[in-house]
């Protein structure tokens, strides 16, 4: 591939919108994006399918005084995943996991608060959910949010990125029902590099997004 750039999130959601066209005006599509890159790509999105837009929420859980370590995971709607193979690897007790998992969702709720101001979750049970964020480099975030969005039953889960590292997307086809990465260029080095403005976005910013959302779904 050149060195193509997108000129923003929000061109890159009108892209992303045109391979999700597929989706456009049913009834059980809902678009969850990660905050806060994701937010103006799944705005594009939603308003393209004319589909309900909400945030899909994840902390990681790190490990006890090695915290770049993730033991699991919690996400919106409660979830958690643990990752098996590192609590046993570090005999981590259960205390352990409770004490660092309350403190994450101490601040998933908060920032819930922040960026929800006062609405409703988007229900996700038995439907289409459309992952979407600015891109994937590692992969690392949106791994834990597939993963605790299969456990609240939805109907098929589709990761939608612009960017992504090829070995990153490739992965995702075993975990996701559907994975949608516009361009896989090499070598990749970070998801910053595939935008021309990629500045980040306030809480006040995800917050209007949203609110706009909720608005052209309510007319």
């Amino acid at each position: 591939m050149s060195t193509y750039t997108f000129p923003n999130r929000s061109e890159a959601g009108r892209a992303l919108a045109r391979e999700l066209s597929h989706y456009a005006d049913r009834s059980d599509v809902v678009v969850l994006a990660l905050p806060r890159g994701g937010v103006p790509i799944g705005f594009e999105i939603a308003h393209a399918l004319r589909a309900p837009l909400d945030i899909f929420l994840v902390r990681k859980l790190g490990v006890p005084q090695y915290e770049e370590l993730a033991m699991g995971a919690i996400a919106s709607g409660g979830t958690q995943v643990l990752n098996e193979s590192v609590l046993e690897q570090l005999h981590i007790t259960a205390e352990d996991i409770e004490q660092v998992a309350r403190r994450e969702r101490q601040e998933l709720e908060r920032r819930e608060r922040a960026f929800r101001d006062g609405r409703e979750p988007v229900p996700v049970a038995g439907r289409i959910c459309i992952l979407v964020d600015d891109g994937l480099a590692t992969g690392s975030t949106m791994r834990a949010a597939v993963m605790a969005l299969t456990k609240q039953s939805p109907q098929r889960v589709v990761v939608a990125v612009p960017v992504a590292a090829a070995d990153t997307c490739n992965e995702f086809e075993s975990l996701a029902d559907e994975v949608i990465c516009l361009y896989t260029p090499e070598p990749f080095m970070a998801v910053g590099r595939w935008y021309d403005d990629f500045a980040q976005l306030t809480d006040d910013e995800v917050r209007d997004y949203l609110e706009r959302a909720a608005h052209e779904m309510a007319h």
